[in-house]
């Protein structure tokens, strides 16, 4: 085969060098990425085929791809795509990538609301099946990750979601529609739960929120491609990360129903001042998850049963 010929396989091995040289943490990962991306191939199906040859679309776009994550840039915002839980995203600058953090965040919530219909008795005692609506209300949507995967995975569950970025509005509603979650996902621009019809108040199951919470001292420690890419508006949670949480807070603890509960992502170095917060706040009793790396990552604050 002629050496100007650019197959699946030179092509790899090339990318991996190149992208190694200039940083890249894991070059090999990203070299797959952007060729999936390109070719609309799988991994297995890279492999299998790494003699083919790439067409001039196929190499034009994979010489852009490299060169801007040769630069540091995420490989989301290059590709437009981010896989979360079982639903694919868009993305772009201006709004935060979804993190495997973040989906034990929609795993904890989704597993402490109704997901089944279930009976009641009227006043002749004929059990009478019906579908119960579950109220979520998700703050900080961002690319309406969390209220796209709870609604897509629990059909019950309806879900306001908001954020005070044009941009972030903007992004989610185009997932929800994507998605074709239109009837169960509203996606309302405001700040934190301004935006909430007032026939919710009260009557919510839970509140959920992956808020702004790396403390500012700790952003110059966050990699690269984060600090220089990523809203920093969506990473910087004041001096000690809790600044929108402690506002999140009183208003979950008024908006929730009896026995509903509010569960937030939050810095590793925060959770036991924000479990302190939600209780001096009224909440019966708090609850620290850790993620798959061990580190605490989601708290759980229920509101007490009248």
């Amino acid at each position: 085969m002629s050496a100007d010929i650019w197959t699946i396989g030179r092509m790899l091995e090339w990318m991996q060098g190149y992208l190694a040289k200039r940083g890249d943490e894991s070059p090999l990962v990203s070299a797959r990425w952007l060729l999936s991306h390109a070719t609309g191939l799988s991994n297995m199906q890279l492999y299998l085929d790494l003699k083919r040859p790439l067409s001039p679309e196929e190499l034009d776009a994979l010489r852009a791809g490299v060169k801007r994550r040769g630069a540091g840039e995420p490989l989301q915002y290059i590709t437009g795509t981010a896989s979360f839980r079982h639903i694919e995203l868009s993305v772009r600058e201006g709004v935060l990538i979804p993190r495997p953090e973040t989906e034990i965040l929609v795993s904890e919530v989704l597993s402490r609301l109704p997901s089944r219909r279930y009976n009641v008795s009227d006043a002749d005692d004929d059990a009478e099946a019906i579908e119960r609506t579950v109220k979520v209300v998700d703050l900080c949507t961002g690319t309406g990750c969390v209220a796209c995967s709870l609604a897509h995975e629990n059909p019950l569950i309806e879900v306001v979601a908001t954020d005070v970025s044009v941009a972030c509005v903007e992004l989610a509603r185009e997932n929800v529609g994507a998605l074709g979650l239109e009837g169960a996902v509203a996606v309302v621009e405001c700040d934190l739960g301004q935006g909430v019809s007032e026939a919710w108040l009260g009557a919510i199951d839970a509140v959920v929120s992956n808020p702004p919470y790396v403390p500012t001292s700790v952003l110059a420690e966050v990699p690269a491609e984060v600090r220089d890419h990523e809203p920093s508006l969506a990473l910087d949670g004041g001096p000690d990360g809790l600044d929108v949480f402690r506002r999140i807070v009183p208003w979950a603890h008024a908006a929730l129903k009896s026995g509903g509960f509010l569960a937030v992502e939050l810095h590793e170095t925060t959770l036991d001042e924000a479990a302190a917060i939600a209780r001096a706040a009224g909440f019966a009793a708090t609850k620290v998850v850790r993620d798959l790396a061990g580190r605490s990552r989601v708290l759980i604050a229920n509101k007490e049963e009248s």
